[in-house]
């Protein structure tokens, strides 16, 4: 009989020449991988890393940079990704800053804090959507409930972790993170107390510039700062045609939302109810150029922390 053989397997049973030709291949083929010593250098996002550098990645200790946003109403003149925008671009500029050569040319010159530090850091796919239940009366709105938001960070940071890395900064781009941000960071001090895990806000960081900017009385969602980033960002995304003043005095607010506006203690509203478009500030007096500012001392602040982390 063409293509058979008589040749039986364990209890009598004919073996098929498929199976015994894939056995045969499974012995025969050498089980062996490449490696790699060093990472692309144009390469800044961890989802461009191949599995080879990957490896290579940890054993570098680099520092992961998770940016985080949010899916939201920002007002008539902004997108709804306003706050993952800001958030990848920072990172993004982060991870710039701290990419070194391999072997510096002029280490041996450099001495004590001016020392380039060793190690690169690279930006993780980021998670667009957010904390944001206290805009969910505004159209375009799509949030996450918290405690899926802490799962979802914390499932990546720690398998993150398991796999080997050891640094991760957080850059939220949204506010309505940063709470659970502080639940997750505390979950992962107890599952995974030798992760060094840190999070920051973006506009948060920019104390200086922000308090130079010409704002009104009540400021901050889409307001001056916001606008400013975005049109320094990329101006085409914002519609400025559309851009219209929201909340922008104190008295101008319920009694409730007015006590929201107090640093301590905390408290929380809807959107709808600072302003019919949602928007705290009068967005229309933005310029890219504070916008500049304001991304320039974010970038500079946490490019310093992070190299820190990677002292670590």
């Amino acid at each position: 009989m063409v293509g058979t053989h008589r040749r039986r397997g364990g209890h009598g049973r004919r073996v098929p020449r498929c199976d015994r030709f894939a056995r045969t291949h499974r012995r025969n083929r050498a089980v062996t991988r490449q490696s790699v010593t060093v990472i692309r250098p144009q390469v800044r996002k961890y989802g461009q890393l191949t599995s080879l550098e990957v490896e290579v990645a940890k054993e570098d200790n680099a520092l992961l940079i998770l940016p985080v946003g949010a899916c939201e109403q920002h007002g008539d003149g902004l997108p709804l990704s306003t706050d993952s925008i800001r958030a990848d671009h920072v990172a993004m500029a982060v991870a710039e800053e701290l990419a070194v050569a391999e072997e510096p040319a002029a280490a041996e010159d450099l001495v004590g804090s001016d020392r380039t530090v060793p190690g690169r850091a690279f930006v993780l796919p980021s998670i667009d959507y957010g904390v944001s239940p206290h805009h969910g009366n505004l159209p375009g709105t799509v949030s996450l409930d918290p405690r899926t938001f802490v799962d979802v960070v914390t499932t990546i940071a720690g398998q993150l972790c398991d796999s080997g890395f050891t640094r991760i900064l957080v850059i939220t781009g949204h506010g309505g993170n940063i709470a659970a941000l502080g639940v997750a960071q505390q979950v992962l001090l107890s599952s995974h107390p030798e992760l060094a895990f840190a999070y920051s806000p973006v506009s948060g960081l920019a104390t200086e510039t922000t308090a130079a900017l010409p704002r009104t009385e009540v400021s901050g969602h889409s307001g001056e700062s916001e606008t400013s980033q975005m049109l320094a960002i990329d101006d085409r995304l914002v519609d400025s045609a559309h851009l219209s003043a929201g909340a922008t005095a104190l008295d101008e607010l319920s009694p409730r939302a007015r006590l929201t506006r107090t640093k301590s203690p905390s408290s929380a509203v809807t959107f709808d109810q600072y302003s019919d478009n949602g928007v705290l500030g009068d967005p229309r007096t933005a310029t890219a150029a504070a916008g500049q500012d304001i991304l320039g001392e974010v970038i500079s602040a946490l490019v310093a922390y992070s190299r820190e982390m990677l002292r670590l």
